[in-house]
């Protein structure tokens, strides 16, 4: 180890399994990391005297003092670190687009400390070692206060697991039938295995964390009887609803919502059948993605494992740039052109594409999309305008399609209508500083707050979400603060 390795090292990261293999199963796309490597890897952190890492992420990790840690080998000193902050390093050490090494110092002009990887390594090794282990509340330290969290996904798992070891009764209420909501359903297999979900939930039950699947709150538990029954609610649900495409021929056979696609894939791994009428499958087939994000490469490597025959993955956008343009520098989250482990196994990927119209054959199934080439042009002061390019018409042909073009808001109808929140102009439940909507003792985080957005996000708002809910119970809180960093303007010499 050196003061000098970030000039001595480049950066690596963890192997990946090869391509043509590993889309022969569900099983995680990473091999194992060497220790030597990973270490190097931690001592390329230039420990900054003001490290900007932290501060791009959400959670406020300890990055510089994990880093350290690592390199000397001090895994179960740097698993303790990232838990000072965070309640599931192995989830945004497998699944979270690090923004902290966008912010890292080295990106300024080199390649950043491998983060992510280092986090998830030292949760491995944690769960490994035995170092991971529940932590319940002790007895002088229980409030016999009830709190109804409702939804189970990474804000609602961070919120429900703060509360309780702050000394709560939490119980976990998830209408679908896994715990885990996004992480269990909706993130394949070979990004997010199932069992590391479990052992996290294993984890929460053994601290006291009570779970309610199969529980449609709103519908199978009244709104009134929440209230009645508990101290303070937590709405943590997900922004569910689905951005359409309302375009001539979608009620065409074989155009199907991303995560229709992705759930069903998940449960039929954990066993679930489907009859012909329901099964959404890719094998054979020629194969359209609308959407350029993560949920379509995740549809991507899904149709890869289905044994698609070929795949087009369309995007709405330019094609991000090789590097930084002006207007985006260091240390923000840097738009350029990035590849999953998906896109590395096949596929096709167009930029500046509008559908226009679905074309459907004879029996009602889609055969084709209809669509164009479209310029952004860009005006002061403001938004980019699309327009579509005279001349420029194209046909796709398509078995089948998907529409991974995000999502718009949670769903109204049900607890929330019932409850009477209000929403913000967005759609999401609008809430104060405090996190607390328009309902007394009614609290919301995570996507159901804050719109779609990133794990490492939800995890953070759940946290500091569990901290205003103890100080709203007991007058004051004991739980860490999750401070909403807001980075400085820098003023770069031209």
């Amino acid at each position: 180890m050196s003061d000098r390795d970030f000039i001595a090292l480049p950066r690596q990261t963890t192997p990946m399994r090869d391509r043509l293999k590993r889309v022969n199963d569900w099983r995680e796309v990473y091999t194992d990391w060497d220790e030597t490597a990973a270490r190097g890897q931690a001592s390329r952190c230039m420990d900054c005297g003001v490290p900007f890492c932290n501060s791009g992420c959400p959670l406020g990790n300890r990055i510089p003092e994990v880093n350290q840690l690592a390199a000397i080998g001090d895994w179960h000193g740097a698993i303790d670190t990232f838990h000072a902050d965070n309640n599931f390093p192995d989830f945004t050490g497998r699944i979270c687009p690090a923004p902290c090494e966008a912010a890292c110092t080295l990106s300024i002009n080199m390649e950043p400390v491998t983060i992510e990887m280092i986090e998830k390594r030292s949760s491995e090794l944690g769960w490994m070692h035995g170092w991971i282990k529940p932590e319940p509340p002790s007895l002088d330290t229980l409030t016999g206060k009830s709190i109804a969290v409702v939804g189970s996904g990474p804000a609602g798992l961070a919120c429900a697991q703060q509360l309780r070891r702050a000394g709560h009764n939490v119980t976990v209420f998830e209408r679908h039938e896994y715990i885990g909501g996004l992480l269990a359903l909706g993130i394949p297999e070979f990004k997010l295995e199932k069992d590391v979900v479990e052992r996290r939930v294993d984890q929460m039950r053994d601290e006291g964390v009570e779970f309610e699947t199969n529980t449609d709150v709103g519908v199978d538990i009244s709104h009134e009887a929440l209230l009645g029954d508990y101290d303070a609610v937590v709405l943590a649900g997900g922004s569910t609803v689905p951005r359409d495409l309302p375009i001539p021929g979608r009620e065409l056979n074989g155009i199907h919502f991303a995560m229709d696609y992705l759930t069903q894939q998940n449960r039929r791994l954990r066993g679930q059948e489907f009859g012909p009428q329901e099964m959404i499958h890719a094998e054979g087939k020629r194969a359209v993605i609308i959407g350029g994000g993560d949920t379509g490469a995740d549809c991507l490597g899904t149709a890869h494992r289905h044994g698609v025959d070929e795949i087009t993955q369309l995007e709405l956008l330019p094609r991000p740039p090789e590097q930084r343009a002006s207007d985006n520098p260091w240390p923000d989250w840097s738009r350029i052109f990035r590849t999953s482990s998906a896109h590395d196994e096949g596929g096709k990927r167009d930029y500046n594409v509008v559908t226009k119209r679905f074309i459907g054959d004879d029996n009602g199934n889609v055969a084709a999309l209809e669509c164009a080439r479209v310029d952004w042009v860009h005006e002061p002061g403001q938004r980019p305008k699309m327009v579509e390019v005279q001349g420029s018409e194209f046909t796709i042909p398509a078995d089948i399609v998907f529409l991974a073009m995000g999502f718009v808001h949670p769903q109204h109808e049900g607890l929330l209508d019932s409850l009477g929140v209000a929403y913000d102009a967005m759609g999401n439940v609008d809430t104060d500083d405090a996190l607390c909507s328009s309902v007394d003792k009614v609290f919301a985080c995570g996507d159901m707050q804050r719109g779609q957005s990133l794990v490492v996000h939800a995890i953070a708002s759940g946290r500091r979400c569990a901290r205003n809910v103890d100080e709203y119970l007991m007058g004051e809180s004991d739980l860490p603060a999750v401070k909403r960093y807001v980075r400085p303007t820098l003023q770069l010499a031209t």
